[in-house]
């Protein structure tokens, strides 16, 4: 081929590859035409790129035609570009990133303007294929020898593998701190010399009570000050320093938790962490929190200790003995027991002598028991050396030797004497309350502190038909009639587990198959410790008087439930809503106040007369007359809002919920309520029906309350539809005020949303709530009256929520 030098002396000289294959091309086949021609400035620029070791390309002319040395030629890969694009217009030689690179020139050949990019992708067709490449490069003008910008010169060094590395390494960085996130164990790490918090899982914030924000970022002797004083700095600094492990078992450590310095026992380790060059740049630390386990060793040997302590201030004289050699120790209290001064010797024979003569055969046949059972026991009589006696009671654990053998036991021995002698009396004295017993007309019976049933007296047997074998194989419960037996059960596993009186009406079973009430009463019998040593009871027939307040009390639950089918009958009829309020206001009440009147006067006048059931029942009929007046109020309020008179006015609503909360103030104070609203809004109402709605709200709010949880309601209001609606039953086209009253109380379920404003509709039972089942749908009521709509939502043991939307023309 041509050698150009010595036809155009102003192409390039040097450059190696790149500068022999542009002195080898003809350029007269391409737009720069005749190399003698070129300008200066291009050969001058040729010079500088060729001669540079820094990876170099030049677009030059209109058609902005390639050149680039040896530097850059790498870049090019393998079956690729390389060599065909010298020489070659950019838009042909580069068509794949064309579209990213040309707005780039453009910058530059328009307005002079030099560009720097740093990582940035520009794929290349390279290696037979389209290639990911990062580079990091600068644009700048080239100039011509007019001085005008005729092409760009790219100084640019390619940066993928560093891209990748960098990318791989963030990947491993995740992966890392997403391990250190899932591990079991309290895992941080910390950078630099002052040890800034990098990461910590969420075992190690729960260690320090923490919380994220409180270390992360941050020197971790900064968030963690209370560690300073501990020594953990001179810890971190010796890693740091020598890359040294540093591991501790069960280090107490202080550290604030919840406003209070704790301390807390770890295991925890320090080891050093290393950079890509091999140098320290952080420490990792690993711990767990040992505290519990520290404190179960702390007290398993503080009960050592007090056992000890127990031992030696106890009655329990302790020995050791060992069956083959028959040697026996015996502690300071052993001596003592057997009236023996601490310097006497008391070896097996002296112990077996001391022995009463006719306990020896129990002796002997405990020890053959304990060498198949391990376990030795037994009760005699021990003569001391001035010949009186005392009881000793005798416990022990038998070991055996690898052949299976007894070879020694361990145990105790405690002077029984005075509890002996005790049962003896006691003994004595049940005997004496079984004749007086036996001698009562009514049911005499005693159980043990558990509630077992262990004694009945001659009236019971007589009573059943029962023999004592058959009422011990059956159990008591044989003559309870069956519907009584759960309600028995029931109180009397009441009584024992609180140890308050047994009472309860049952029906017991006589010999001839009927049933008649019995009134049964228990009351606990208490040591001078006030535990339970027994439980006493009677039960008494109280059939005759039972029927006869039955009957009376079923008369009066008759008549009261037929006034309150009829007031319920008339709640319903609202044509004779008028009507109802003056039955319900003269000629229901004054019944009522009769029975009350009437009833009072009884207790008053005859209450020595009459026995205690009948005291109950006659107080029972009074409750039921009050329960019956709250009902007529109620069904009075509820009537009132169909009758009255229907006045609208524009009302302040935070000027009504200020007269409620005064109307209310008692009860309020009583639960310590506390009722937080925001503004509330003016809108067009009846004012005294409205009040009386949120009366009761608030009201329901504090009856309903969750014991031991300060009652909070929460009143809102706003204008359109609010938050929660139903398109089906309200217009769209009409503008409402949504009232939102909630409360963190018991709550209901969500099957009750519908039902709950239903008349006489209440989710819990009498005795737990008092009420009648109108207040809601008084409220209901109101809102009807206001062509409005309500809707309630619960949930159990979180409260309810209840909405109310209003028409505001």
């Amino acid at each position: 081929m041509k050698d150009l030098r010595s036809t155009s002396p102003g192409l390039p000289i040097g450059g190696g590859e790149m500068g022999q294959l542009i002195r080898e091309k003809d350029w007269n086949k391409t737009p720069l035409g005749d190399p003698e021609k070129w300008p200066q400035s291009l050969r001058t620029t040729l010079n500088i790129l060729l001669a540079s070791k820094f990876p170099k390309f030049l677009w030059w002319g209109p058609e902005l035609t390639c050149f680039y040395n040896d530097s850059y030629r790498p870049s090019l890969g393998v079956d690729g570009k390389h060599p065909t694009i010298l020489g070659m217009s950019g838009e042909v030689a580069w068509p794949e990133i064309w579209h990213i690179i040309k707005p780039l020139m453009d910058k530059v050949l328009e307005n002079g303007e030099s560009l720097w990019f740093e990582d940035l992708l520009v794929p290349i067709y390279r290696n037979g294929k389209i290639e990911d490449v990062y580079w990091t490069f600068s644009y700048s003008p080239a100039r011509d020898d007019d001085d005008n910008i005729a092409g760009v010169l790219v100084t640019c060094a390619e940066t993928t593998q560093e891209v990748l590395l960098k990318r791989k390494l963030e990947r491993s960085e995740r992966k890392l701190r997403l391990i250190i996130q899932q591990a079991p164990a309290s895992i941080a790490t910390f950078k630099g010399p002052n040890y800034v918090t990098d990461i910590a899982n969420a075992n190690a914030l729960q260690l320090w009570g923490r919380e994220a924000a409180d270390v992360l970022k941050k020197p971790i002797l900064e968030a963690i000050p209370e560690l300073a004083k501990q020594g953990i700095k001179e810890l971190l600094d010796d890693v740091y320093k020598t890359g040294n492990r540093f591991a501790a078992s069960e280090l107490p450590v202080k550290l604030y938790r919840d406003g209070k310095l704790e301390t807390v026992y770890i295991n925890f380790s320090y080891e050093a962490l290393y950079n890509t060059e091999g140098i320290i740049d952080g420490i990792i630390g690993i711990g767990h929190d040992v505290t519990d386990q520290v404190m179960a060793h702390k007290k398993i040997e503080a009960n050592e200790e007090k056992l000890t302590m127990v031992i030696d201030a106890s009655e329990l004289g302790t020995y050791e003995f060992n069956i083959k050699t028959k040697k026996l120790d015996g502690s300071k209290k052993l001596h003592k027991i057997f009236g023996l001064s601490i310097n006497e010797d008391i070896d097996h024979t002296h112990f077996v002598s001391s022995i009463h003569p006719k306990d020896l055969e129990i002796r002997k046949a405990a020890f053959e028991r304990s060498y198949e059972s391990g376990i030795l026991e037994y009760t005699s009589r021990l003569i001391l050396p001035d010949t009186s006696f005392r009881w000793i009671e005798v416990k022990g654990k038998v070991h055996f030797d690898e052949e299976n053998n007894p070879h020694k036991v361990l145990g105790t021995v405690r002077d029984i004497t005075s509890d002996t002698l005790n049962r003896q009396k006691l003994e004595e004295s049940e005997q004496k309350f079984r004749l007086l017993a036996d001698s009562l007309p009514q049911h005499i019976w005693t159980a043990d502190p558990e509630g077992n049933l262990n004694y009945f007296n001659k009236s019971v047997f007589e009573f059943s038909g029962f023999s004592p074998e058959r009422l011990h194989q059956e159990g008591w419960l044989a003559i309870v009639h069956p519907d009584d037996k759960e309600g028995n059960i029931n109180a009397w596993i009441s009584s024992i587990s609180t140890g308050k009186d047994f009472l309860f009406e049952h029906r017991f079973r006589k010999y001839d198959g009927t049933y008649r009430w019995q009134l049964s009463r228990a009351k606990p019998q208490l040591n001078e410790d006030g535990e339970i040593q027994m439980w006493v009871g009677s039960s008494t027939d109280i059939h005759d008087q039972k029927e006869f307040t039955n009957e009376l009390e079923r008369l009066v639950v008759e008549r009261t439930n037929e006034l309150a089918q009829h007031v319920k009958d008339l709640a319903n009829m609202n044509k004779e809503l008028q009507s109802f309020a003056y039955i319900s206001s003269h000629d229901l009440q004054e019944p009522l106040r009769k029975i009350q009147t009437f009833s009072t006067l009884l207790l008053e006048n005859e209450y020595e007369n009459l026995t205690d059931d009948g005291k109950e029942h006659f107080k029972r009929m009074q409750n039921a007359a009050k329960r019956m007046q709250t009902l007529i109020a109620d069904l009075l309020s509820y009537s009132r809002t169909s009758i009255a008179e229907r006045k609208f006015e524009p009302t302040d609503l935070n000027k009504l919920i200020t007269e409620v909360k005064m109307d209310l103030k008692e009860e309020l104070a009583f639960h310590q309520a506390v009722i937080k609203t925001d503004e509330l809004c003016i809108i067009n109402i009846i004012p005294f029906q409205f009040r009386q709605l949120l009366q009761n709200l608030i009201s329901n709010s504090l009856k309903f309350s969750v014991k031991d949880r300060e009652p909070h309601i929460s009143i809102s209001s706003e204008k359109g539809l609010g938050r929660d609606f139903d398109l089906e039953r309200l217009s769209p086209s009409i503008n409402y005020c949504h009232i939102r009253i909630s409360d963190n109380g018991i709550g209901f379920e969500s099957i009750y949303s519908e039902r709950i404003f239903e008349l006489f509709q209440r989710l819990h039972g009498k005795d737990q709530f008092q009420g009648t089942g109108i207040g809601l749908a008084i409220v209901k009521k109101i809102v009807d009256n206001h062509n409005g709509y309500i809707t309630a939502q619960g949930t159990p043991n979180q409260g309810a929520t209840f909405d109310i939307y209003l028409p505001e023309n």
